[in-house]
């Protein structure tokens, strides 16, 4: 900035170096202010400005901002370039509007870049055959596709557990000249493992060609603690621990499983080695976008203005009892996901849905983004109250979104 800052007449080169580095930097406001800045000087913005200021948005699901770029480049007539109908498409998608999406993917004859886009959007919202049918078309309008786009499609039959998909859409990306990467392999042991196919995921890994990551092991660890299955959650987690010995996420979900287990001695050992290490978690944050305003909430967080008025919404905890919730045990023990008996107040989601409810009107959908993976405490909660106020509520975390509406999960708690 201060190098920026010393040249009194910027060119469009410049600006959009300075703007294109604060937004892939997370610095969303100041790209904007250059943004701004750019136009009152009269530099007029190229594609490659929006395609840098629209994932922005995306990351950070700032959809009204979203809309306010595209109805710029529908001013500007920029929105037939097919990189900027790309941005716009993966924008709409991590915003959680994949029927805007699918119409902006309409206005032209798509490239593999908008191919790919759509079908992760899909992925990413629940399970289904849209995205294979989105696949199928790519490949009948004779647009091939390349290594993101089989990411893609493994991460849908990874959300989906659909295995025999997976192996297949595996096994033919040697028919483009794809060789299966990191991710690839990475995406089809996650397929496995969410399945219920833990020997056959062990087995994929430890076979792999490619040397695995500890990132590549958690997905088994993590399908290990669905399944219960301790004995191999611990040969797994040994194997994570030699490549990533500071891996906080691994270190609790073995506790978690030894906790559930009643294995108290193992999980009193794990705390100690994480306390030695020196291991923290990564705080539990959600936001909300309300009235053009974003609101970001952390764990048990008491200092918000309208806390009072969250904290009054406990009449939704006593009807979600009267129909049939009860707190999950594992949320007791627990010390990565948010701990609280208290079902509304506690974790960030759930205090971001209530702000969400009682800031807007009756009927309008609520959409709220976390840092981390959505505990199933939190599912469950989310459900009850998309029932209880009649509202959709959509929950986006580390890895997807989560459509709630009528009591349901776009997903069938698969997921």
């Amino acid at each position: 900035m201060k190098v920026f800052n010393s040249f009194s007449d910027c060119d469009a080169i410049l600006w959009n170096s300075m703007l294109a580095s604060c937004a892939q930097n997370g610095s969303v406001d100041e790209a904007l202010g250059i943004f701004c800045q750019m136009l009152q000087a009269g530099v007029r913005p190229v594609p490659v400005t929006f395609s840098s200021l629209l994932p922005a948005c995306g990351n950070l699901a700032l959809s009204r901002l979203g809309k306010q770029l595209h109805a710029y480049l529908i001013r500007a007539r920029f929105n037939d370039n097919i990189f900027i109908s790309s941005s716009l498409i993966d924008m709409y998608c991590k915003c959680g509007n994949v029927s805007i999406a699918r119409c902006v993917n309409g206005i032209q004859p798509p490239d593999v870049v908008s191919w790919t886009a759509m079908i992760m959007g899909y992925a990413l919202h629940g399970p289904g055959t849209e995205d294979f049918v989105l696949f199928e078309r790519m490949e009948l309008g004779n647009v091939n596709p390349n290594h993101i786009t089989f990411v893609a499609v493994l991460t849908a039959c990874s959300h989906a557990g659909f295995v025999d998909r997976g192996w297949k859409c595996f096994n033919s990306m040697s028919h483009y000249g794809i060789v299966p990467s990191l991710e690839h392999c990475a995406t089809l042991a996650d397929t496995l493992g969410r399945a219920g196919e833990l020997d056959e995921a062990y087995n994929f890994i430890f076979e792999m060609k490619i040397k695995p990551t500890s990132s590549v092991w958690s997905t088994l660890l993590r399908a290990c603690r669905v399944d219960k299955n301790t004995i191999l959650a611990e040969e797994v987690a040994k194997r994570i621990f030699e490549l990533e010995p500071r891996s906080m996420g691994s270190h609790v979900i073995l506790s978690n499983m030894y906790s559930a287990s009643g294995r108290w001695n193992e999980v009193a050992h794990l705390r100690k080695s994480i306390r030695n290490k020196g291991i923290k978690k990564e705080p539990a944050c959600s936001w909300i976008e309300v009235k053009n305003k974003l609101y970001c909430f952390v764990a048990h967080d008491k200092s918000h203005p309208r806390y009072d008025n969250i904290d009054a919404m406990k009449v939704y905890s006593e009807e979600m009892i009267r129909q049939g919730y009860v707190l999950n045990g594992d949320v007791l023990h627990d010390i990565e996901e948010e701990q609280n008996r208290d079902v509304l107040c506690g974790p960030s989601e759930k205090l971001a849905i209530v702000f969400g409810i009682i800031s807007t009107p009756p009927g309008t959908t609520i959409h709220v983004m976390k840092n981390l993976r959505v505990c199933v405490d939190c599912h469950m909660t989310t459900k009850f109250i998309s029932k209880i106020v009649a509202r959709e509520i959509v929950v986006r975390d580390v890895n997807r979104f989560h459509h709630f509406k009528d009591g349901n999960c776009s997903y069938g708690d698969f997921w």
